[in-house]
């Protein structure tokens, strides 16, 4: 039964993702708004859903190991290997304004996070913690990001800048495109929670540990929307909601998702979570530099960023 819910899974997120991609690119040019804007709103949010729902519960169970954990975890899959993957299936195109703002925004999640864990060597504090204080100053940084994703929708569609639409997007209204998103995101949530629970029943009948399960069927798996839904967007050419998507649910994860996690029950910091908070920034810097060498991400470019993330599993792995 695990392996029919196995495919079940794979397919809800892939039509979900498909379903979920051409909705919110038909919200963006029926309501004149950029799509790099719904892509770091309603798709990055909508897909970010499973490391909300992992994190929060684990912060309401004082379990804030687990959120830290996720989230960091979840952000690097998602520079690596989601935006390694959709570039090499698609060279993605990196906009100039996106390079300016949005890219700066994402990198910040990883040097704030860094700055407010480090309370022995700053503070002098005998353990280092994500306090309720930090978890507040957290969700100050996503106010800030909300209110220039609203002041920028709303310049371009007073302004009336976007793509021009297409035909489907014309024969198609808004209320069917809302519905369309709807219907997608839903099959991506339940398809990328079907496909976690079945892989991780087979890989433990197989006989694998559950901190090894937990360590990469787990970690990859709450982060399997943003996959799927930016290796579907690239293939469309949809270059902004590939990329939106990703900044979008890095920034989501820790300026939202870990600051309500901390506000909830403050959250220690293990020594060896700062390897892999330099690897978070690290990835974001790469595809940072990528961005400006060449105003886009290519397919070699893409398969090397793959590549370091499987070495960073293997590294854990072993870590572990």
């Amino acid at each position: 039964m695990s392996y029919v819910l196995l495919v079940v899974g794979f397919f809800l997120l892939v039509k979900g993702a498909d379903w979920f991609v051409e909705g919110s690119a038909s919200i963006a040019r029926k309501l004149h708004i950029p799509a790099i804007v719904i892509g770091l709103t309603i798709v990055s949010f909508g897909t970010s859903a499973p490391e909300a729902a992992v994190s929060i519960t684990a912060g309401l169970n004082g379990q804030n190991d687990i959120a830290l954990g996720n989230i960091i975890g979840s952000n690097i899959f998602n520079i690596l290997a989601v935006i390694g993957a959709a570039a090499f299936i698609h060279p993605i195109r990196i906009q100039k304004s996106t390079i300016q703002k949005e890219f700066p925004f994402a990198i910040s999640t990883a040097i704030v996070l860094l700055i407010l864990s480090l309370d022995t060597l700053l503070q002098g504090y005998p353990t280092n913690m994500i306090s309720r204080a930090d978890g507040l100053i957290l969700l100050i940084f996503f106010a800030i990001f909300l209110f220039y994703l609203f002041d920028l929708a709303f310049q371009s569609h007073k302004k009336g800048e976007d793509i021009e639409e297409d035909e489907m997007s014309e024969e198609r209204s808004i209320g069917k495109s809302i519905l369309l998103g709807l219907v997608g995101v839903t099959g991506i949530v339940l398809g990328g929670t079907l496909t976690v629970d079945s892989a991780e029943t087979i890989a433990l009948s197989w006989g694998l540990s559950e901190k090894l399960v937990g360590l990469t069927i787990l970690a990859v798996g709450t982060s399997l929307p943003e996959f799927v839904t930016s290796v579907v967007a690239a293939k469309k050419g949809e270059n902004d909601i590939a990329i939106g998507n990703v900044l979008g649910s890095n920034v989501f994860n820790v300026f939202f998702i870990l600051a309500a996690s901390a506000v909830l029950s403050p959250i220690a910091v293990a020594p060896a979570i700062f390897f892999d908070l330099g690897i978070m920034l690290a990835s974001m810097l790469f595809v940072f530099f990528f961005s400006i060498l060449g105003k886009d991400i290519n397919k070699g470019e893409g398969a090397f960023l793959f590549l370091c993330y499987v070495a960073y599993m293997v590294y854990i792995v072993i870590r572990n």
